[in-house]
């Protein structure tokens, strides 16, 4: 981020706006609390944040297509150092908010194959410190733009009733990246193309009491760097169980809870901040799906129960640790034939 005029600190407010030396750079890492993936390719952001790995409402039972629309709302205000909360004074970053809007497209065909397109839109503002020790300054810089576009293949020739499969996709450079205000690992893209590679499987744990379960894991692999800049690569998975067999005035309730891990492995590259970006954690996200003729309502919240952020054994330009949010907000409108 923005750096003081102070020696200490190396970037001045004309930094924020020009090209990047190769001395010390501005530096943040932060983590959304999704997994749509909940895994899926679903709501997630092209920057250093695992927000997506399980929507269950989107695994396929049958041939035939679906359309939906998703929006996910995060508050990044608290500063994270190894396991535990740190001072906010040893960061300059101070606030990420984001809210994404995703539309999409899925289809299953009638033999072993299915396709699915996610395009992503972020609406993003960041408040950090752009003055110095002595002085500080706390500013607000705010930015939307097209995120990075999902296409999954999907294979589900396992057995007959769809119930695992495998998925092999590609998230394409798509997202802006060049908004001078932002970092490049707050950016809304990524500038990179990452493969994707993942699997899902559903299974019953109880018919007489309308008991399933569920697991899904997706890796994240980004081929490439970009203007001196590659996102770490990501491991999410899931596990979760649902019910349905709950009414409300003849209309199916599914509520479900799921366990959703993430391991992201450092960013690297001139414009990266190795030393304060990956981080592992699990989140706990209670959640329920209505169902009404051919549409889906599905929302859920997801609190983090753990997380570790890596950090900076000193604070490095002005930097030490990770932003990260208590939880992330979810809602899915989904229409299916």
């Amino acid at each position: 981020m923005l750096r003081g005029t102070d020696s200490s600190r190396h970037r001045t407010k004309l930094a924020r706006t020009g090209a990047r030396s190769s001395g010390p750079r501005a530096r943040r890492r932060w983590t959304c609390g999704l997994l749509v993936l909940t895994l899926a390719p679903g709501g997630a952001c092209a920057c250093a944040c695992g927000c997506g790995v399980f929507d269950v409402a989107m695994l396929p039972s049958r041939a035939g297509g679906a359309v939906y629309l998703e929006v996910e709302y995060t508050d990044q205000d608290q500063n994270w150092i190894g396991s535990s909360a740190a001072p906010a004074s040893v960061n300059t970053d101070k606030e990420i908010e984001t809210l994404f809007y995703t539309a999409g497209f899925d289809y299953q065909f009638k033999g072993d194959w299915g396709i699915r397109v996610s395009v992503p839109y972020l609406d993003r503002s960041l408040r950090t410190d752009i003055g110095t020790s002595a002085e500080p300054d706390v500013a607000t810089f705010r930015h939307d733009a097209l995120g990075d576009v999902r296409i999954t293949a999907r294979y589900t020739g396992f057995s007959p009733d769809l119930s695992t499969g495998v998925t092999l996709g590609i998230k394409l450079p798509t997202g802006d990246w060049t908004y001078p205000n932002f970092d490049r690992d707050t950016s809304i893209g990524t500038g990179t193309t990452d493969v994707l590679l993942g699997a899902y499987h559903v299974g019953t744990v109880s018919r007489a009491y309308s008991l399933q379960w569920f697991a899904e894991t997706l890796y994240s692999w980004a081929t490439d760097s970009r203007a001196g800049y590659r996102p770490g690569d990501q491991l999410d998975a899931a596990v979760g169980m649902s019910y349905s067999g709950l009414y409300l005035h003849s209309i199916p309730v599914t509520p479900l809870v799921q366990l959703l891990g993430t391991f992201r492995w450092r960013d690297s590259g001139i414009n990266a901040d190795p030393d304060n970006s990956g981080y592992r954690r699990l989140l706990l996200a209670p959640g329920a799906e209505i169902t009404s003729g051919p549409w889906k309502i599905y929302a859920d919240a997801e609190f983090r129960l753990y997380h570790y952020a890596n950090a900076s054994s000193v604070p490095e330009g002005g930097m030490q640790g990770q932003l990260v949010a208590p939880v992330l907000i979810k809602l899915m409108v989904s229409y299916h034939w």
